[in-house]
């Protein structure tokens, strides 16, 4: 009898979880589809904006996105290359979504993926004649990379939390000290024995590139990390204490600190986290891309993946998606001079008319939502 009851008490108990996680999965499944709608319809807005655009300037739409997706898909140097802008933007935008939880705007990043570069490039020449194996040198220059951005990171943080200055002014400000610091290095101290150029410093020997697929630049390992590093950031915010701790402060700072959470210890740490995830892109441009330090490293990486990160609503599953689009409109929009005569940054403007749309339709949407919600309470 008592076992019969127990055995009652512990289904009852499991259907209560099956409901509990029910309940998650439909929600997730919301969330998931009201972000999903939300960027098809700015990406609608966007599309319907840059036609007029093309349409005013005497150019064909149609014909326009034609060449783009040509440029994107036209053989499969071109897939693959899109994958090649692919990795280091998605580890990026994956980054910023955790200073983005945490309500912090860092635009620092550029500056953080240019001492990614930095400290990897340093390391390599510092080992590159030594006895190590290449894998160890690669995996070191790449932990160096880490360490670089997240120091870099720290800076931003220190004035911010302790200084009293806005993380914005101190990111930029930092973000024009490392490009003078990566031309200083490339010119000076780096400089290539009897050039001197923006082709960057010496490349390294072929042995220490990290493994290419063969007649591509794509390396299957920057492909493999970009997955590793956003389970890994699914992970820390979704499921540990570390991650709603984080939330909770992008919320309410003033209830978080109520809560009793060290708020300036957990928003240092998200800048440290960030840093060093943008420092390891850094890291994979030099061992992976260039082979060498160059004065635009970054690529202008930092700041696009702002734009994918706001356009995926801060989801990581759409981060992926959105960040790819990016790197084909990146790709495809250098077939545009080439075909029609038209500047390739217009792959630039459609990729800011999405932004725009998505915030705009986004803005309408929890403007109605509030009036709802007043509705309701005045009923």
């Amino acid at each position: 009898m008592v076992a019969r009851i127990k055995f009652r008490e512990v289904r009852g108990i499991d259907r209560r979880r099956g409901v509990g996680v029910k309940k998650k999965t439909i929600e997730f499944s919301r969330r998931l589809s009201s972000s999903a709608l939300l960027s098809l319809a700015a990406f609608a807005g966007a599309l319907i904006f840059t036609s007029i655009i093309l349409w005013v300037a005497g150019a064909q739409p149609g014909l326009t996105f034609q060449k783009i997706i040509q440029g994107a898909f036209g053989d499969n140097i071109k897939i693959a290359n899109g994958l090649v802008v692919w990795a280091p933007l998605s580890l990026i935008s994956g980054a910023l979504i955790i200073t983005f939880t945490a309500g912090l705007w860092n635009l620092g990043i550029e500056g953080q993926i240019m001492l990614g570069a930095i400290f990897t490039t340093w390391s390599m020449r510092l080992l590159e004649n030594s006895a190590l194996s290449p894998t160890i040198i690669i995996i070191l220059s790449c932990l160096m990379g880490i360490v670089g951005g997240a120091l870099w990171a720290s800076l931003t943080g220190v004035l911010r939390l302790y200084g009293g200055v806005s993380e914005i002014f101190a990111g930029v400000g930092l973000n024009f000290v490392a490009t003078a610091l990566s031309l200083w290095l490339i010119f000076g101290p780096w400089k290539r024995p009897g050039v001197g150029s923006m082709s960057g410093t010496q490349p390294f020997d072929e042995k220490l590139w990290l493994v290419q697929i063969p007649g591509y630049r794509l390396s299957i390992w920057s492909l493999l990390l970009v997955i590793v590093v956003f389970i890994g950031l699914f992970i820390l915010l979704k499921k540990t204490r570390f991650g709603i701790q984080i939330k909770a402060i992008g919320k309410n700072l003033e209830a978080a600190r109520l809560m009793g959470i060290q708020t300036r210890k957990v928003m240092m740490l998200a800048m440290l986290f960030c840093g060093g995830i943008a420092g390891l892109a850094g890291a994979l441009q030099v061992v992976g891309v260039y082979h060498r330090l160059i004065p635009s490293i970054s690529s202008g990486y930092g700041f696009l993946a702002m734009l994918v990160a706001m356009l995926a609503n801060n989801d990581f599953f759409l981060t992926l998606i959105v960040a790819y689009l990016f790197s084909i409109l990146n790709i495809g929009g250098i077939q545009l001079p080439i075909d029609l005569h038209l500047d390739s940054t217009l792959s630039g403007v459609l990729q800011a008319a999405l932004v725009l749309f998505f915030l705009i339709i986004n803005g309408i949407k929890q403007r109605l939502l509030g009036r709802k919600e007043r509705t309701v309470d005045g009923e």
